[in-house]
């Protein structure tokens, strides 16, 4: 088996990435909980003018820890990988696909509710002859 030393900065690469994965996800966490408090006092009423506001505030907090709590630990085994640290790199691609677990069944509703579809267009509102010659338009 061959097996070459680990480069020299990759360990530290490693610890620099984990302390800023973890700082990302925490600053994407309290945000996302920032949304939550904020328009908590509103949650109570039914016909709350910023509902919409606060799905898509709290919607895209969402989408974006979910993507950083998965690519995080992806980036980081790809550099242990590139730093001849293969152990790390697999225990890092198993936080990720624990993570992207978590995130598969969060994440495509919450890119639903923040790009939702464009109502359909009107229906086309001209005139048109029916048989026999009526010309009966809405509105006159």
């Amino acid at each position: 088996m061959d097996r070459r030393p680990a480069a020299p900065w990759a360990p530290s690469a490693v610890v620099l990435l984990t302390v800023a994965w973890l700082l990302g996800a925490l600053v994407l966490l309290q945000w996302w909980f920032d949304i939550s408090v904020e328009f908590w006092p509103d949650s109570d009423s039914t016909q709350d003018a910023g509902a919409d506001q606060r799905a898509h505030k709290s919607n895209t907090a969402l989408l974006l820890l979910a993507v950083e709590v998965v690519a995080g630990p992806m980036v980081i085994a790809a550099v242990a990988v590139c730093g001849q640290l293969r152990r790390t790199a697999a225990v890092y691609l198993l936080i990720a696909f624990g993570f992207c677990l978590l995130a598969v069944p969060v994440a495509p509703e919450a890119y639903r509710d923040i790009n939702s579809p464009s109502p359909p267009p009107p229906a086309p509102t001209r005139c048109q002859e029916r048989s026999g010659g009526e010309a009966s338009c809405p509105g006159g």
